[in-house]
C-alpha cells in the first residue's frame, strides 16, 4: 500500500482496506468520534483512510488493530482474496510503510481459522518502528532474523539479534524495532495468537 493518489485515484488495496476500516467500525456501531478516543488516532486520519486518501502507517493500523481485536495480518488478509493453502511467493501481499522504511510481507496463506502466521519484515537502515501496544494482548511473537541487525523492545527490555538470531516473547505492552546496523534487516515474524 503506497500513499500514492494518481490520476487513476487511491491504491486498489488501501481502497479494500478503507472499506474493511470502514465496515469495522460500522460492525461496531461507533461513530469517527468513538473511534477516535478507543485508538488514539485522530478523526481526520480515520475517515481519511476509510476513504483511501490516505494509506494508513503501521502505527495507525496497529492501533487499530488491537482495537478490533485483530493481528495486522487478518486486518489485511481480510481485504485480499479468499485464502487457499498454498501462497507463491510472487502472490505473497507485501505492504509498505514508507513513512517509517518498513516492508511487510504475508508470507502465510491466510485463513482466519488458524492461530498461527509468518510474517517477513524488512527495515531499512536506520529505520525504528514504535508501537505503542499489541495488536492483540498476549500475543506469542517469534522474531528470527536472516540478515543484518534488528535491535526489538519490549517490556522496557532491549535485544539485540544478528543474523541467525532468534528471540521469542509474548507482547502485553509496547515493543519497538529497530535496524541496528549499517545495511537491511531482514526478519522473519511469526504471530501465534494467544
Amino acid at each position: 500500500m503506497k500513499q500514492n493518489l494518481t490520476d487513476a485515484g487511491p491504491d486498489p488495496v488501501d481502497a479494500r482496506l478503507g472499506a474493511r476500516l470502514a465496515e469495522l467500525r460500522a460492525e461496531h456501531g461507533w461513530s469517527l468520534g468513538e473511534l477516535a478516543e478507543r485508538s488514539g488516532v485522530s478523526r481526520s486520519t480515520l475517515s481519511r483512510a476509510e476513504r483511501a486518501e490516505i494509506s494508513p502507517t503501521a502505527a495507525v493500523l496497529n492501533r487499530l488493530c488491537n482495537v478490533y481485536g485483530r493481528t495486522m495480518s487478518r486486518l489485511l488478509s481480510e481485504v485480499e482474496a479468499e485464502p487457499a493453502p498454498l501462497l507463491r511467493a510472487a502472490e505473497q501481499p507485501v505492504w509498505e510503510d514508507r513513512a517509517s522504511g518498513f516492508v511487510r510481507r504475508s508470507v502465510s496463506p491466510p485463513h482466519p481459522g488458524l492461530r498461527g502466521e509468518l510474517v517477513e519484515g524488512r527495515l531499512a537502515p536506520g529505520a525504528d518502528l514504535a508501537y505503542d501496544r499489541p495488536p492483540v494482548p498476549g500475543l506469542e511473537q517469534h522474531i528470527w532474523v536472516l540478515e543484518g541487525a534488528l535491535e526489538v523492545t519490549a517490556q522496557d527490555v532491549g535485544h539485540r539479534l544478528d543474523a541467525g538470531d532468534c528471540l521469542r516473547l509474548r507482547v502485553g505492552g509496547p515493543t519497538r524495532f529497530r535496524c541496528a546496523g549499517p545495511r537491511e534487516a531482514r526478519y522473519v515474524l511469526a504471530v501465534v495468537l494467544p
